[in-house]
């Protein structure tokens, strides 16, 4: 297939295209930088420095002998994208070119009238060059698990049938969000399901948990290919924060109770997911949503976790719980449902204590870089 990675400098997205390249597809990378410009203006920059794309590619290249086409572009600007799918006339298209934290929507009116403007123009541009050049190509986005929040049923995956008053019908499952951020991605499912129905898209919608990992199989060949491992509050993930705070000997902070329970999978499951929805794809005027993770955990469970972990490595690791900065239920029903990917053939790598052992080895190796004052919040919800 060809398949075109929007957002091909992330954390997910680099990988992503490696991963495909590795499997034989062709393969264009597609980045403006913009996570890494928001991250220097935050003082959230990556543990350790990642080079620039075209570098990327170009280490790739030397040592799998596979060539990843990049582009360096805004998917905002509708010209730049629109001439990019047709030069390469992507089958898969794997949308990732979004703002992704939702702690950096929540600073201000600047921030997050950025994210709502990069993330919803990025999606609906994306729409319009396909129709305009590839009609009949897969539109592979990530979605988020956080668009559904935490209501006090099970979530179904995706949709759910409703009977009122006698008669039924199948709608999208509500949608809670818990910032704006995810309120974006809810936001565009809704533009996608529009544009399927209207016009016969093929679209798979993935609801995606909090990703762990460093390592891939293509990653491990070379350090300069490590995807990009943020553990700051803006774009750090609560396991990312714990590994850290564990390596330099400061308290795991557990935000309020600690009961907020979340899906979450392994950067190689994501990897597996997504090329299982493009070896699958949709048929043409189906939006199909798969909620991709692997296992829940409360953060009072990822907390001991670690710290269990970690004392066996020789680390002192205490755990601290602090006032919550975000606006969310400390304590919850959470019950998602998410046999889709299990059927087309996913075979999770569950986080066992040797996983955390090794991310946390990785992370000692850098510890003489990690700066404190980045892992606590800096960020308030009201």
């Amino acid at each position: 297939m060809r398949v075109m990675i929007l957002g091909g400098d992330g954390y997910l997205g680099w990988p992503t295209a490696m991963a495909f390249r590795q499997a034989g597809h062709e393969v264009q990378a597609i980045d403006n930088y913009l996570r890494r410009k928001i991250a220097q203006e935050t003082q959230s920059d990556a543990l350790v420095p990642n080079p620039l794309l075209p570098e990327r590619a170009a280490v790739f290249e030397r040592v799998t002998g596979g060539k990843i086409e990049v582009a360096i572009g805004d998917c905002c600007d509708f010209t730049f994208l629109s001439g990019e799918l047709q030069k390469f006339s992507p089958d898969v298209i794997v949308h990732y070119a979004e703002q992704p934290s939702a702690p950096y929507s929540m600073m201000g009116y600047d921030e997050a009238s950025a994210t709502l403007s990069n993330n919803l123009t990025a999606t609906f541009n994306v729409i319009w060059a396909v129709l305009k050049h590839a009609p009949a190509c897969h539109i592979i986005k990530l979605g988020t698990m956080g668009e559904y929040g935490t209501p006090n049923i099970d979530i179904e995956e995706g949709w759910i049938e409703i009977h009122h008053k006698g008669r039924s019908d199948k709608f999208l499952f509500p949608r809670q969000a818990g910032s704006l951020y995810h309120t974006t991605k809810v936001l565009d499912t809704d533009l996608l399901w529009f544009y399927v129905r209207t016009h016969g898209l093929r679209v798979t919608d993935l609801m995606q948990g909090p990703v762990y990992g460093l390592s891939t199989d293509e990653a491990d060949l070379d350090q300069q290919l490590s995807p990009n491992f943020h553990y700051d509050d803006i774009f750090g993930t609560v396991v990312n924060r714990f590994l850290v705070q564990a390596a330099v000997d400061v308290p795991l902070t557990v935000y309020g109770r600690g009961g907020q329970t979340r899906g979450y999978l392994n950067l190689r499951d994501t990897l597996q997911c997504v090329a299982l929805a493009a070896a699958n794809p949709p048929a043409a005027g189906e939006l199909r949503i798969l909620n991709q993770f692997t296992e829940t955990f409360t953060v009072n469970q990822l907390a001991e976790r670690v710290q269990r972990v970690g004392r066996k490595m020789g680390l002192r690791v205490d755990v601290q719980n602090v006032d919550n900065p975000r606006k969310e239920k400390e304590e919850h029903y959470y019950r998602p449902v998410h046999h889709g990917l299990l059927e087309l053939g996913l075979k999770p790598r569950l986080m066992s204590d040797d996983v955390v052992a090794a991310m946390l080895g990785q992370v000692l190796r850098h510890r003489n870089r990690i700066v404190v004052e980045r892992i606590l919040p800096r960020v308030r919800w009201r």
